[in-house]
């Protein structure tokens, strides 16, 4: 059985400052594409809501307009009830008979306003509806053309980078492989932890790279010595000299 091999401190701080270089070069093609990404998916769960909406206010006009159909019915059957109490007035044989057909008739003239009345508050109601269907319209278009220009821009700022994406995706994948698994884990944490997405860091100035806090002499002596992992003590970043830093390169 091969033995595993075992790496230096130095190997796993190279490993780690590769994979930092590489996910800082797919951190900046985000920031390129900046909130495009999530613009354009908000936009499309506004359309989605929008349509919806617009569908809703179609199927209240569908709705209305069956109300308007059944008063009108309504009106016809009426204004035939009339004439038929008209016709049998004309036969009464007592004044009983009589005031019993004008009651049907008075009702039937009621009932025929009444009907009037709806599709008058109907009809207003339709009006209004159409109003807000015209403007949900307007809404749609132009929240549209906006979405068509962003992933337009979003298109094209992804074709332009596409290439180079793929190929640090890759590389990153690869870095992660010859990465120590434990180290993997802390600097997962950190990266979260910060916008930037710094979790190893070189010494500049006689600071920290990350937060610019002042490491003590001693402390940078041995971080030079690659003897152990070393982290600032006051963001927790993981330190390395700047020798190793500019050693690692990422094409």
């Amino acid at each position: 059985m091969a033995a595993v091999k075992e790496f230096s401190v130095e190997e796993k701080l190279s490993s780690l400052v590769r994979l930092q270089k590489i996910d800082s070069k797919l951190d900046e093609i985000q920031i390129l594409k900046g909130e495009l990404p999530i613009e354009v998916k908000d936009l499309e769960d506004e359309i989605e809501g929008l349509h919806a909406r617009q569908t809703r206010i179609e199927e209240e006009i569908n709705g209305i307009q069956e109300f308007i159909q059944q008063k009108e019915e309504g009106i016809k059957e009426a204004q035939a009830l009339i004439k038929k109490y008209d016709k049998q007035s004309e036969n009464v044989k007592n004044n009983r008979e009589f005031e019993a057909i004008n009651k049907e008739i008075e009702m039937q003239q009621l009932e025929e306003k009444l009907c009037e009345k709806h599709i008058k508050d109907a009809t207003e109601e339709i009006a209004d509806k159409v109003r807000q269907l015209d403007a949900a319209k307007k809404n749609v278009a132009t929240k549209e053309a906006n979405l068509a220009g962003k992933k337009a821009e979003l298109e094209k700022i992804i074709n332009e980078t596409e290439k180079e994406e793929t190929h640090y995706n890759e590389s990153a994948q690869k870095a992660r492989i010859q990465a120590d698994e434990r180290l993997l884990t802390g600097y997962d944490r950190i990266r979260k932890n910060y916008r930037n997405g710094l979790a190893v860091v070189p010494i500049e100035r006689d600071s920290c790279g990350g937060c610019f806090h002042a490491i003590p002499p001693q402390k940078q002596s041995e971080i030079k010595l690659r003897k152990k992992i070393m982290v600032c003590e006051n963001c927790g970043r993981i330190l390395v000299d700047a020798d190793l830093n500019d050693a690692v390169e990422v094409k």
